[in-house]
């Protein structure tokens, strides 16, 4: 059995933060919960605080800041309260605090997560724009700090489980790799009539067949997008050059991914849609815990279906692809005008199929470079928001 160890959950009130509070009530003689972090929902991240013995409760809006302290005194739950993004990184800095689930979505969870590797922390990631954004400055920030990066997107956490335990000391190709393979469900749109793509509310975007996920991640993952984002951060996470990273449809959500070896085996991570199982082994690896999810029945699944992603019907997942290969800025350009595009449709501002064609627009408008530091990848990040929302003032539904 190893020590307790000391947990920091970013972004506690969405469904990746819930269902990590879910695996530790599971295991109170392993973990405890030392602080929890919020953007808003000052009510819910009290509740959780009370529920989990949190010492630290963190809102980033710091004009909630006070809402939290009168729903913490209402439960009489005595954690401190602390507000803004200095807090954050305040909060991964904690001495009591040894691993960290970062799940902020977005952008905004970059400075905690990045902060929280500086100090070696085991780093549970789930917010993949921080590596999508700077995946070489973590990999620099890593290699100097001894952190542990594992991935829990479950597409990446499968094919960390499907890799060699050495892969990051060998190599991919020394450790016999020859493709990472990513599947995507295709979404709530994947069968539906290209024609009436160009109706899609917001509800539909967000009623995913497989995943109970946030609005953005939702509708990420209806233009595949989510599945871009997922390839960059393969890419960095496992230090894999581009053309060795493919996707593959697979509706069943069943296989999370594959990595296909020289010789021709090929290894797949096989669970039902149940983000638990990947928050489990991230938590508690390399030992293996009960994460509250079922096992998987494969006769009761019967098929299990593949076949190739449609670039034309899906443009968010070549623009990606071309982000990955330009390098330099390209990607955190793409995630910026992404998070701008997909905000202004839940908003009902643009359609759904505005979408790639914003972000491709602020591409081709953007200067990439070779971003070295966080300063030059926030700049690049700002330059892409404003961007995208002119483009978003200047259009209308008509036109878009």
């Amino acid at each position: 059995m190893t020590a307790s160890r000391g947990i920091a959950v970013l972004g506690a009130t969405g469904s990746i933060g819930r269902s990590t509070l879910d695996v530790i009530a599971r295991h109170p003689e392993r973990y405890r919960v030392e602080a929890l972090s919020a953007h808003s929902r000052p009510g819910e991240l009290a509740e959780l605080c009370a529920a989990h013995g949190a010492r630290l409760a963190v809102i980033s809006d710091s004009g909630q800041a006070q809402t939290l302290r009168d729903a913490l005194q209402s439960l009489n739950c005595p954690a401190e309260v602390a507000a803004g993004p200095e807090a954050l990184l305040d909060l991964v800095a904690m001495e009591t605090v040894d691993t960290v689930m970062a799940a902020i979505v977005g952008a905004a969870g970059l400075g905690p997560t990045l902060r929280a590797a500086e100090l070696g922390k085991r780093v549970l990631l789930a917010n993949k724009e921080a590596m999508v954004i700077a995946g070489p400055l973590f990999h620099r920030v890593v290699a100097q700090s001894g952190a542990e990066i594992i991935p829990v997107d479950s597409e990446h956490n499968a094919l960390f489980q499907a890799l060699p335990a050495d892969f990051a000391r060998r190599g991919l190709a020394a450790s016999g790799v020859r493709r990472l393979i990513l599947t995507a469900s295709g979404g709530p749109f994947l069968d539906t009539d290209a024609d009436a793509l160009a109706g899609v509310t917001p509800e539909q975007a967000c009623n995913h067949p497989n995943w109970d996920m946030g609005k953005k991640i939702s509708v990420d993952s209806a233009t595949l997008m989510n599945k871009g984002l997922e390839v960059i951060e393969a890419r960095w996470l496992f230090d894999a050059a581009p053309d060795m990273i493919d996707v593959v449809i697979h509706p069943q959500s069943i296989v999370h991914s594959m990595v296909s070896y020289a010789d021709g085996s090929v290894l797949a991570q096989m669970g039902l849609p149940d983000m638990r199982t990947p928050i489990a082994h991230a938590l508690a690896w390399p030992e293996r815990i009960d994460s509250g999810v079922a096992s998987l029945d494969l006769p009761t699944i019967g098929t299990l279906d593949f076949h190739p992603p449609d670039l034309n019907r899906f443009p968010c997942l070549a623009l990606a692809f071309d982000a990955m290969r330009a390098g330099g800025s390209a990607a955190a350009t793409l995630n910026a005008a992404n998070e701008i595009a997909v905000q202004a449709f839940l908003d009902g501002h643009i359609p759904f199929m505005a979408i790639p064609g914003l972000v491709e627009d602020t591409l081709e408008a953007a200067a990439w470079n070779h971003a070295t530091s966080l300063e030059e990848i926030m700049r690049a990040d700002a330059e892409a928001r404003t961007r995208a929302r002119a483009a978003v003032q200047g259009k209308d539904k008509v036109n878009v």
